[in-house]
């Protein structure tokens, strides 16, 4: 197959770009490739995005495939006016927050949605979720067969988030020996659920579907499991040691701990009436034919990518030591009074 992908320099695009490369497809890759290049195999189309439509000039003739991971619809439904009355199958890579209902756990693809973002971008991440419904109705009206795959969190190699890789690095930080491995924090939370796919079965399911000529809106999720599980998976692959400290969620926030990702964040951790979110259904895309890999396969992926990429590096999501060290030490001293 003649595919187009619109990326192919980082994480999901590239994991994709790389494998379509070793299908055997004639793979070309739009991106501006400030940071990485495409990967060996594929042809670069040297572009800006930003830049309108202008963009797709050198990406000529017929293709069989594309697929686009963009988030801001401007992007989207100029690469459709620009592309679509040439290309046979067209995928779009969106999420599982163009959900309003993050409560309600098993909800399958006909929950009810955002009210899409009526700008061309969005800047708060709050807009992130209505911007992507927006770029699934440009494509559901521009592109005549087309995929749409609500991907949930992505995880693996060269994830630059931090969520996922935070707990296999933190246990590896933490030490394999008995005597001197130290505490790790992880929140008081035994029934929460999560969710996670890995970037190379993701990709597998965007080439999968392109080549059945697969059409649809489908839920590209992991099967749901316990929060719990990622911890004891992160933990034994690691080798850690030491103690798990279970620290009551009303502690945490009172102290300052995020949600999900970001700064001074436990990684994974969800408010207690998120209870849907890291358990939507996947039952579709797996009657489809997704397949996905043990979690465990995932986790050894993802710890040595921590140990390439350096456990001591500041990171974008999780607890600095000094911020968990000082987060025990109050968990301690309320757990004396």
């Amino acid at each position: 197959m003649r595919i187009l992908i619109l990326g192919g320099t980082a994480f999901l695009s590239a994991a994709t770009a790389r494998q379509a490369v070793e299908r055997g497809h004639q793979v070309s890759c739009l991106a501006r490739g400030s940071r990485r290049r495409p990967p060996e195999g594929a042809e670069w189309i040297r572009a800006d995005r930003d830049d309108g439509v202008d963009a797709y000039a050198e990406a000529t003739g017929d293709w069989e495939a594309v697929i686009d991971v963009a988030m801001q619809p401007r992007p989207v439904r100029e690469a459709l006016r620009a592309l679509a009355d040439r290309t046979g199958h067209w995928t779009l890579v969106s999420t599982v927050s163009v959900y309003t209902d993050d409560s309600t756990p098993g909800q399958d693809e006909s929950g009810p949605l955002h009210t899409p973002l009526g700008a061309d971008r969005f800047t708060d991440n709050e807009d992130y979720g209505p911007a992507k419904v927006a770029c699934e109705q440009a494509v559901q009206q521009a592109a005549e067969r087309m995929h749409i795959s609500r991907a949930g969190l992505i995880v693996g190699p060269d994830d630059s988030s931090d969520r996922f890789g935070y707990w296999p690095g933190r246990f590896a930080r933490g030490g394999q020996e008995e005597r001197g491995a130290d505490d790790v924090l992880v929140p008081d939370t035994p029934d929460a659920l999560t969710q996670v796919i890995d970037v190379d079965d993701l990709a597998g399911w965007l080439l999968d579907a392109a080549e059945r000529g697969e059409t649809g809106i489908l839920n590209a999720v992991g099967d749901p499991g316990p929060l719990s599980e990622v911890l004891d998976l992160s933990q034994q692959t690691a080798g850690h040691r030491g103690n798990r400290i279970a620290v009551d969620p009303g502690f945490l926030v009172d102290h300052g701990v995020g949600y999900w990702a970001g700064p001074d964040s436990l990684p994974l951790w969800l408010p207690a009436d998120y209870t849907g979110f890291g358990c939507r259904s996947n039952a579709a895309a797996r009657a489809a034919g997704m397949r996905l890999r043990p979690l465990a396969d995932t986790v050894e992926r993802c710890l040595a990518d921590e140990r390439d990429r350096g456990l001591r590096r500041e990171r974008r999501s999780g607890l600095t030591p000094e911020t968990e060290d000082r987060l025990l030490s109050a968990w301690q001293v309320r757990q004396g009074s």
